[in-house]
């Protein structure tokens, strides 16, 4: 029972790691904080972005501790961080590559106040990306 609970200690610490490096990322695409423009400003836009995001990274985590469980502990979490750093990095491109073929800039649409229906497109597209990456690891 305590060698589970370890091993949802260290899959969890790595999810989450996993969750916190796809919010940098994004950060890192969109202008300003993107905490603030969550939190302070109240931009759905934001929200809804990185909530598909995270939605997606969280089902990329789990199907690599799914699927590689019985490789024994080590290698699954081995893999888990692969897979996860993987969909962190999709996600990046493939928000970057929409940007180019989108007008505008789409950091700036990510984090308006007013709603953006080009939101919904963006959202789509990272967990569209993360069900790619879940069905490479399946």
């Amino acid at each position: 029972m305590l060698e589970s609970l370890g091993y949802a200690l260290a899959y969890t610490g790595v999810g989450l790691v996993m969750l916190y490096a796809g919010f940098l990322a994004l950060d890192l695409l969109t202008p300003g904080k993107l905490s603030h423009r969550i939190w302070r400003d109240h931009s759905m836009n934001a929200a809804v972005v990185l909530s598909a995001g995270t939605l997606g990274l969280g089902g990329i985590v789990f199907t690599a501790i799914w699927t590689n469980a019985e490789s024994g502990f080590g290698d699954a979490l081995w893999w888990t961080i692969v897979f996860g750093l993987v969909g962190v990095a999709l996600q990046a491109v493939a928000f970057v590559l929409l940007d180019l073929v989108t007008p505008g800039k789409l950091g700036d649409m990510v984090t308006e106040r007013a709603f953006a229906p080009g939101t919904l497109v963006v959202a789509a597209s990272q967990l569209a990306v993360s069900l790619i990456v879940i069905a490479s690891i399946a």
